[in-house]
């Protein structure tokens, strides 16, 4: 009898979700566990696996088809001997991944996660599941096997693997490629029409929702990045070679904005219709861009991690938001947001709120400037930080302090290691 292939049951906030891509078609042999199509949803792009192999036999909604939870959009004829049975190089592959033991928590594990630790014979037990209800998701498999590479490779060898924080393309990479699109466009007056995807829709959506809902006011200053630039040059390279990742600013900006957090609680709360909703955690979202548009991975707990579990959460969040492999769960929730417009070369802008969050910070790029010292002119690396925030329920008083309290903690960084 068929196997019938399910869309996934979606998130409350998620209705409905869009074919994007089938990678096999009717007749093709499929294992269990490999991905058979994208959905996309308005806020990420997931991978729906064969929830058996055999052959595809059917498949009742193209690419470009919207789609709802539970709806069947295929079927898998998986049972020998009928009218397309399975090769014998299928099913002994079939019997193979059978017999393969399963971990004590296989129960907990995503089809993904479970085929992975069958193909590296691997202990789901020894896996952190990060996913809903501590759910082992692929991600996990894949951070447990570098961690255990990490640990057996010598200390020159980790240093090798050096990344950016958050991988996006240079000012110059980025004016290139907008010249090309602008001389294709321009190339005999053509137009074309091509509709939103369901995550830039979703992306207006919720910045005209900000706009209508929220009564956003922006204020501005500037930190001298010498002292921040000058510790993080002093201990780069030790900081790289003990923990195999880059030390970026981001860091630094993240302790900075958790403390000033902690002495203005109504910049980390949010209005629910006549309530102020006041968070005693502190889930920071960083503004990553992707090939897809803006996401906002959230960094939980983010008063509880140290830098170096902030700098390898962030250059993880960016290598997947380039790949679009960010989860559900990932991207959801968030009381504040952090958004880096210096990597492009912004020298000033004013960030829009991520709703339901009261506010948004937004970082710039350095650039020496003159600036007065003890009655000197001297030259500085400054940065403009924006502090965009929801006048409903944050003072103008208490913006300009939060956002003094973070310029004077990236000004003397050490009060962060020593909190004080």
């Amino acid at each position: 009898m068929p196997v019938e292939v399910k869309v996934p049951d979606f998130p409350e906030s998620v209705t409905e979700g869009t074919l994007v891509a089938w990678h096999k078609q009717p007749g093709n042999t499929v294992k269990r566990d490999e991905i058979l199509v994208d959905i996309e949803t308005d806020k990420v792009v997931f991978e729906l696996p064969a929830p058996e192999g055999g052959i595809l036999v059917d498949i009742l909604e193209n690419d470009g088809a919207t789609v709802l939870s539970g709806q069947v959009i295929a079927h898998i004829n998986a049972v020998a001997g009928e009218a397309s049975p399975l090769p014998e190089a299928a099913a002994g592959e079939r019997e193979s991944t059978a017999a393969t033991p399963q971990p004590a928590n296989d129960a907990i594990l995503t089809p993904s996660a479970r085929k992975l630790i069958a193909e590296r014979d691997l202990d789901g037990s020894q896996i952190t599941g990060t996913g809903k209800g501590g759910r082992v998701l692929k991600e996990d498999v894949l951070r447990f096997l570098e961690q255990a590479a990490t640990a057996k490779q010598p200390i020159a060898e980790t240093v090798a693997v050096e990344a950016e924080a958050i991988p996006i393309p240079s000012a110059e990479t980025a004016r290139e490629t907008l010249t090309q699109k602008d001389r294709t466009v321009l190339e005999g007056r053509p137009e074309k029409r091509v509709a939103m995807t369901r995550l830039r829709a979703r992306i207006a959506e919720r910045l005209v929702e900000a706009q209508q809902t929220a009564a956003i006011l922006s204020t501005f200053n500037e930190v001298n990045m010498q002292p921040v630039m000058d510790l993080r040059q002093r201990n780069r390279e030790r900081f790289e070679k003990e923990h195999g990742v880059r030390l970026g600013f981001m860091s630094f900006f993240v302790k900075a904005v958790v403390e000033a957090l902690k002495q203005f609680p109504q910049v980390n709360a949010s209005v629910d219709g006549n309530d102020v909703v006041y968070h005693g955690f502190f889930d920071i979202g960083i503004a990553v861009g992707s090939p897809r548009g803006l996401v906002v991975p959230i960094l939980r707990d983010a008063d509880q991690m140290s830098m170096v579990q902030i700098e390898s959460q962030i250059k993880e969040f960016g290598q997947k938001a380039q790949d679009s492999k960010l989860s559900m769960e990932e991207i959801t929730g968030g009381t504040f947001t952090i958004t880096n417009g210096g990597v492009f070369g912004s020298l000033l802008s004013t960030p829009i709120l991520n709703p339901p969050q009261s506010g948004i910070l937004g970082m710039h790029k350095i650039q020496p400037r003159p600036m007065v010292e003890n009655g000197e002119i001297v030259i500085r690396p400054m940065m403009y930080l924006a502090l965009s925030y929801d006048h409903r329920i944050i003072d103008g008083r208490e913006a300009v302090l939060f956002l003094i309290t973070i310029k004077e903690l990236l000004e003397d960084p050490a009060r962060m290691l020593l909190e004080v």
